[in-house]
């Protein structure tokens, strides 16, 4: 075990209610759906924008833990030094606690920052991730130290508390479709079609992270030789069904269902959400994959029958 980590266990002081200047909060963000999540703790992070109303597509972010640029030589040997945390170490081994103290003197009118670790809680490996860095480390000002934030990492994080609206498939027919009968296909519940998160570390960068929705994509649910799946006229929504419209989104199911699993199809419609990082006077290099949702619905198919008589 970490010699600081030991000493966390018994003064935690990253969790001290009251941590002054340059200390760092826990925010909250979990989505519903496929999705690791965003839950960040000890970070000064701050999340906002499209983080709710709607479903993640699970990405998570690369590294689950980093350091934060955090207080002042002066703040932090006032952190330290003061306070209840500090008076228990000092009752309990007062030459000890001098000596973890005479480390945040010994920077006092140096020029830069303690950096402090945080982590996304909401993912599985953040705590172990976290344990594994320094309580604390000095960095001039100027550089960041490896595995320090960095603005891509901080596109990442937008990235994972995105999310994007799950949709409800419509068809026409309805309740029931017939082989070889078209049946049109659109979705509603969209609004507006585009959606997006800003991650910012105030006073030091932001990320703004925009999906915007660029296609949908139709699985009829079965193999080739019992659908035809026409997409020419889809766009982003699909096409809602009109009287004597043309068929140009949907499918066309050239078997009946009466031999699938609960002698249904299940047609799937994917909407596609180009992604693009913007940084806040910084470039951002880090590319993301297309957001891709799936929402699925149960398809009846049977057959007309008819009798011919001479």
């Amino acid at each position: 075990m970490k010699p600081w980590l030991a000493a966390l266990l018994i003064a935690p002081l990253l969790l001290d209610p009251d941590p002054g200047p340059g200390g760092q909060t826990t925010q909250e963000k979990i989505q519903s759906g496929n999705t690791v999540g965003w839950q960040g703790k000890h970070t000064n992070v701050v999340v906002s924008g499209d983080v709710g109303g709607g479903k993640s597509d699970g990405y998570r972010i690369p590294s689950p833990c980093w350091y934060e640029p955090g207080p002042t030589p002066e703040e932090m040997l006032r952190q330290r030094d003061s306070g209840r945390d500090a008076a228990n170490r000092a009752r309990i081994d007062e030459e000890g606690h001098q000596a973890f103290i005479q480390q945040f003197r010994d920077k006092l009118g140096e020029d830069g920052r303690w950096w402090l670790p945080a982590l996304n809680e909401a993912d599985p490996n953040g705590v172990a991730c976290w344990t594994n860095l320094e309580q604390f480390i000095f960095v001039p000002n100027g550089t960041t130290p490896p595995a320090g934030i960095t603005i891509a990492q901080l596109a990442q994080i937008a990235r994972a508390a995105l999310t994007v609206p799950e949709p409800a498939v419509k068809l026409n027919p309805d309740a029931k479709s017939y082989v070889n009968l078209p049946t049109w296909v659109w979705l509603e519940g969209i609004g507006t079609p585009r959606r997006s998160v800003t991650a910012e570390l105030p006073g030091v960068m932001s990320v703004t992270v925009v999906a915007t929705l660029d296609r949908v994509e139709i699985d009829p649910g079965t193999t080739p030789d019992r659908a035809k799946v026409t997409d020419s006229g889809c766009g982003t929504t699909g096409r809602p069904y009109t009287k004597s419209g043309e068929f140009a989104c949907g499918v066309q199911y050239l078997r009946s269902s009466i031999d699938q699993p609960r002698e249904k199809y299940t047609l799937g419609v994917t909407t596609v959400w180009q992604v693009d990082a913007q940084g806040q006077g910084q470039e951002v290099t880090v590319e993301f994959a297309p957001v891709q949702l799936e929402t699925t619905r149960d398809v009846p198919v049977g057959e007309i029958q008819s009798n011919v008589r001479p």
